[in-house]
């Protein structure tokens, strides 16, 4: 399956979604649609015993597709975000029927048990694309949004009483590249606290991530990517903080944070990591969301950096890391197929309200 690829970087890196014809929408919505289903295979954890293990289905009985939780979270998420800003969604019936079927009030009271079985299932990454799909929901006016934010909404309340309560609370960061990545997580929370207004929370993880990352001095970024990595931690961190800072503050902290990028061996960060062109190899799809979701961080950060030295170098990146991730994001392999077209959806609509928003 293919994506446009004649398209530019510079439209790609808009973060509008108005050049999106029904072809690509329907792309976009492909892989979801069929993923959310997916009961298996499915990731099931660790188990407590040799008891037979309930089906994904009984525990999670509206997030259970997409191989694991969060992916079924964040991919209900993209569905949202695209009906929101796609009127004539050529699947629009078929997606709506799909969510309607799960999400109801019987099913979200389960989803909130479970988290008061075992309060830190999915944290913090599953919590915070929870939190973008509530936000979602509030940034879509309809009746049909109106409906399914108020069904959703107690598993929202509990997400946010368990990121007060466990997450905000923590002591240090976690400088990772995968699910425990700290940093991701609290710009998603800041992003659904302002989005609906709450000013209590956003003022925490403004808090928060001032304690854990103001004093950051030179990054190893060379050692990126580690391991099984689909974020960058440089990247990712320096997307919060310009959430958190000024312009003025902002620079000043990434004059810091930032070795001298433009040689070597800390240019490596400016540059898509190679993917393997074997199209079963897993690790070569993390890589894949990997240059997608640097592409997002890239394209942030060099808006924020207007006028400085960094800012055109870090957009060509952008638009780089962006058309080599398009390029595969796309696969048929279901390693890759459960979650990618969600990055992409958050890196070609990330102007389109709901991501870093004012």
């Amino acid at each position: 399956m293919t994506f446009q690829p004649d398209i530019d970087s510079e439209t790609i890196l808009s973060g509008r979604c108005d050049w999106l014809g029904k072809d690509a929408v329907e792309t976009l919505s492909h892989h979801v649609v069929e993923s959310i289903e997916t009961e298996f295979p499915h990731h099931a954890r660790s188990l407590d015993s040799p008891a037979g293990h309930a089906r994904p289905k009984k525990q999670h009985p509206v997030f259970y597709g997409c191989y694991d939780w969060h992916s079924a979270v964040h991919s209900h998420w993209a569905l949202v975000r695209q009906l929101r800003l796609f009127d004539e969604h050529p699947v629009r019936s078929e997606i709506v029927d799909s969510i309607d079927t799960r999400l109801t009030i019987q099913n979200v009271e389960r989803e909130v048990e479970r988290f008061e079985e075992n309060g830190s299932f999915e944290k913090p990454y599953g919590w915070a694309w929870l939190l973008r799909l509530a936000s979602e929901l509030t940034l879509w006016e309809g009746n049909r949004a109106t409906e399914w934010k108020s069904i959703l909404e107690p598993l929202e309340r509990k997400i946010v009483e368990l990121v007060e309560s466990e997450f905000l609370t923590q002591t240090r960061p976690f400088r990772v590249g995968t699910h425990q990545n700290s940093a991701f997580a609290l710009l998603c929370i800041l992003d659904y606290a302002r989005t609906i207004s709450d000013d209590s929370l956003e003022a925490a993880v403004s808090d928060t991530a001032t304690e854990f990352f103001t004093d950051d001095r030179d990054y190893p970024v060379e050692y990126e990517p580690l391991g099984w990595d689909f974020l960058s931690p440089t990247l990712t961190e320096a997307d919060l903080m310009r959430r958190i800072f000024d312009r003025g503050e902002f620079i000043t902290w990434i004059d810091d944070f930032l070795p001298d990028v433009t040689v070597s061996p800390h240019k490596t960060i400016l540059e898509p990591v190679q993917t393997a062109s074997d199209p079963a190899d897993d690790l070569a799809l993390h890589f894949v969301g990997l240059n997608v979701s640097k592409a997002w961080s890239l394209a942030g950060v060099a808006d924020a950096l207007d006028g400085h030295r960094y800012a055109e170098i870090f957009e060509q990146s952008a638009g780089r890391h962006a058309t080599s991730g398009l390029a595969h994001a796309f696969t048929e392999n279901y390693a890759g197929s459960h979650w990618l077209s969600s990055f992409v959806v958050y890196l070609l609509t990330r102007h389109e309200g709901g991501i870093a928003p004012e």
